[in-house]
């Protein structure tokens, strides 16, 4: 049987998980010291340490949860296709939905961005994050075009990168100016077009896959 200290480590990290996210909302990524960090989860520096080496460590845990909820969130709304009048905006809902908690997101994620730029060994860490996440989006491009009986004639990862840069970038446009544009409305409104310019129709009609 496990003695206790290793059937405690899943408690103690999702409370330090708990705990960065809260005071990275509220301090933003630099503003954040570990021992803030630690005297939020009721921890010691000790039990961070037999974590996460960094700071930076934590941040990427922290990516990592948020990665896998972005795929679930637009594997549901794939999988949905068949039940929508237009498909490829309910993806785009999906993908550009923004409540509090993205929001936040977005803003220590940009701020995080910034800090990699100017440190190169931390960029190489987040571009492979990045790329792990762009890897799923990939994929289900690919069964997005597939359930709409479309080809792709473009590569897609270069066209998973696109889309990404639209939605940031027009998630930081709304909100500088919330009142002038809506957090989805460039992704809807111009994604479905170049969805369709860069396909063809497919030659068997596409097929439903699972």
């Amino acid at each position: 049987m496990p003695k206790g200290p290793t059937k405690r480590r899943p408690q103690t990290t999702a409370r330090l998980l708990e705990a960065a996210q809260g005071t990275f909302a509220e301090r933003g990524f630099y503003g954040s010291s570990i021992e803030v960090i630690c005297e939020r989860a009721g921890l010691t520096r000790g039990a961070f340490y037999s974590n996460f080496r960094t700071k930076e460590e934590l941040f990427f845990a922290l990516f990592d949860l948020h990665a896998q909820s972005v795929v679930d969130r637009l594997t549901a709304a794939v999988d949905e296709l068949d039940t929508s009048e237009d498909p490829v905006r309910a993806v785009l809902h999906r993908m550009t939905a923004l409540d509090e908690a993205e929001r936040r997101w977005y803003l220590l994620s940009t701020e995080f961005t910034l800090h990699a730029i100017r440190h190169p060994a931390t960029a190489r860490a987040l571009a492979e994050h990045d790329r792990r996440l762009r890897e799923e989006i990939v994929r289900l491009l690919g069964r997005l075009f597939d359930r709409l009986g479309r080809r792709p004639t473009v590569d897609l990862e270069s066209l998973a990168r696109l889309t990404t840069a639209v939605h940031e970038g027009s998630l930081a446009q709304s909100l500088v100016e919330p009142d002038r544009l809506a957090p989805e409305e460039l992704a809807v409104t111009y994604l479905p077009l170049l969805v369709e310019a860069v396909s063809e129709r497919a030659a068997d009609g596409g097929r439903a896959r699972s």
